[in-house]
């Protein structure tokens, strides 16, 4: 599911950072304080407040292994993962690149509601052992004669997991529906960025009817304000997702010719991870200004980069730049290879951080450097053509 910005690290699951989103925290107490008052009526004898606790956080864990499916199956297929963030609208996994072909991106886009599928008929057949499969589906419609607390858990969590599959499968992009549409519509035409815009279109047309459909229930509906809110927003926020989708396509459709060669300072200034850290300070940062450097091996390998601060907080002498340096073990979003095309950069988390991604050949040579500022200009001469 589309989501945004910055976010707070819970954890580490596989390697891949875990985040929240502060409206995370809004949307969980809504949760929570929804689902004690219907827990109070299905299960007095239980703690309510308890219940809807732990129903909230396994709807949000229900969220994140919808994310996760997406993660494992791309990096499966060699796309790093720069980490999953819950937010208002639920989660995203953050690929360090886009797909190169249409299996990769069904494969990735379709992991995530099979993951939700699955979650969904679990409960349903754990909530049939506990009681019986007529229970479970009167838990599912929150009806209050459930009788067991478990059962009304296990039908809620089956309810919203299904609720989640069919909202995924709308085929508007960003969803895992648009997503799959795309990667259908890439297979026929062969072209990407025409696929990513005809996706898009169709989650354009979604949000505006989720727009609609909200305004409806809001001011036609009794007792349906709070619902038709909410969808009007997610609509919104859909449509804003969509059309973003759409004017990215469109710019790396006049860039799609140029390569990372294309646009790179082929005489990139690196530091031997060998110097020592004196030489580093004296001979690099204080000549040049700037505030890191990459760094290479005797072979002119890239093998991480080292800033000034790096260098001058650690005073033993004796120590080289190898031993201060961060270390590129290949994922990290640090390089790129010289034939990539250049809209492959557009997400690329080096770019953003460090305002440069380093330029490598097959072989992992340091052969360039990209810089943001260099990006720039060929992205205003594709929006100026």
């Amino acid at each position: 599911m589309f989501g945004g910005g910055g976010s707070i690290q819970l954890a580490r699951v596989f390697g891949i950072r875990i985040g929240v989103d502060f409206s995370w925290f809004f949307v969980l107490f809504l949760i929570i304080y929804s689902l004690s008052n219907y827990y109070e009526d299905v299960a007095p004898a239980s703690n309510p407040f308890v219940l809807a606790v732990v129903s909230a956080l396994l709807f949000f864990l229900s969220i994140l292994l919808h994310e996760l499916g997406h993660a494992v199956v791309a990096i499966r297929n060699g796309i790093p993962i720069l980490g999953i963030d819950l937010w208002m609208f639920g989660g995203v996994a953050k690929l360090e690149r886009d797909t190169d072909s249409p299996g990769v991106e069904f494969r990735v886009a379709v992991a995530g509601p099979l993951v939700t599928l699955a979650i969904a008929a679990l409960c349903f057949g754990l909530g049939a052992l506990i009681s019986s499969p007529d229970k479970v589906l009167e838990g599912s419609t929150f009806n209050t004669g459930v009788g067991s607390a478990a059962t009304a858990v296990l039908g809620y969590l089956m309810t919203i997991n299904v609720i989640v599959l069919v909202f995924n499968l709308i085929p508007g992009f960003p969803l895992d529906g648009g997503r799959i549409a795309r990667a259908i519509a890439w297979k026929i035409t062969g072209d990407r960025n025409k696929a990513t815009r005809f996706a898009a279109v169709l989650g354009r047309g979604a949000g505006f009817l989720m727009v609609a459909v909200g305004g409806y229930l809001l001011f036609f509906v009794e007792d349906q304000a709070i619902a038709g809110i909410w969808l009007a927003v997610v609509g919104i926020f859909l449509a804003q997702a969509a059309r973003s989708a759409q004017a990215q396509a469109a710019v790396a459709g006049r860039i799609e010719h140029l390569r990372v060669s294309d646009v790179m300072d082929a005489e990139p200034v690196a530091i031997p991870e060998s110097l020592g850290l004196d030489r580093a300070d004296s001979d690099f940062f204080l000549r040049y200004g700037w505030s890191w450097f990459p760094v290479v091996d005797p072979r002119g390998h890239l093998v991480g980069v080292v800033s000034r601060e790096a260098v001058t907080s650690t005073r033993d002498p004796e120590r080289t730049v190898g031993s201060v340096m961060a270390r590129d073990d290949g994922g990290s979003g640090l390089r790129a290879g010289l034939e990539d095309p250049l809209e492959s950069l557009l997400g690329q988390e080096s770019l953003s951080r460090l305002g440069a991604v380093m330029a490598v050949d097959s072989n992992g040579v340091l052969r360039g450097i990209v810089t943001a500022d260099a990006v720039r200009q060929a992205l205003r001469g594709a929006v100026t053509v």
